[in-house]
């Protein structure tokens, strides 16, 4: 198999912009010659899109040690499955499909107890000036909080939560992901947001 590394020195995760639609063609070139065996093709693949996975990986399981394993396994599993790859979607769409089957397993793989250990969301990733101390206090019981309500969700409005609010991306890419229509994400993320809401309120 085809040596390749992820970079150990991974920042905490940050909004990401998408993969522009200009460099289709040429990630179409380097898809073609790493299935053709070429290694600096596949590992020029991996520094394209190992941020976003890894970014997506974090917010689903809110462990950093976890995230890593699973963007690796990711990788992996991509690099073993590249021959029999169509073009049916962006690469990045089915990156994304591979990252969302195993952070499922990994999330159903942990023991009860630890599921509910979820690493709070980091102030880095809200974009807002530096709070007063009882601000910040309170902003950080707040995310911890609302890590609770995430795990709290069933599997299907958690993840459609994730990659459209925390990740950001468009109705139409969570469609591809999830393998389900643009209208039936809407009608996940508001049926989502209810849920969340309901669960904020009862909860202290």
């Amino acid at each position: 198999m085809t040596a390749f590394s992820l970079d150990s020195s991974l920042p905490a995760p940050v909004s990401l912009p998408l993969v522009p639609t200009a460099d289709e063609a040429a990630e179409a070139a380097l898809v073609q010659a790493a299935q053709g065996g070429c290694p600096d093709a596949f590992r020029a693949l991996v520094e394209r899109h190992q941020q976003r996975v890894y970014h997506f990986c974090f917010h689903y399981l809110r462990d950093a040690g976890d995230a890593r394993e699973a963007c690796q396994d990711t990788f992996l599993r991509a690099h073993a499955a590249l021959p029999r790859y169509r073009p049916r979607a962006r690469l990045g769409t089915w990156l994304f499909q591979i990252a969302l089957n195993l952070c499922r397993d990994r999330l159903r793989a942990r023991p009860a107890a630890r599921g509910r250990q979820f690493v709070a969301l980091d102030a880095q990733d809200l974009p807002c000036q530096r709070p007063a101390p009882d601000e910040a206090a309170m902003r950080d019981t707040d995310l911890a909080k609302l890590d609770r309500g995430l795990l709290a969700l069933p599997e299907k409005f958690r993840a459609v939560l994730v990659l459209s609010c925390l990740d950001g991306l468009s109705h139409a890419e969570c469609a591809a992901i999830l393998k389900c229509s643009e209208r039936a994400i809407e009608g996940r993320l508001y049926r989502a947001r209810q849920r969340l809401g309901e669960w904020w309120e009862r909860e202290p």
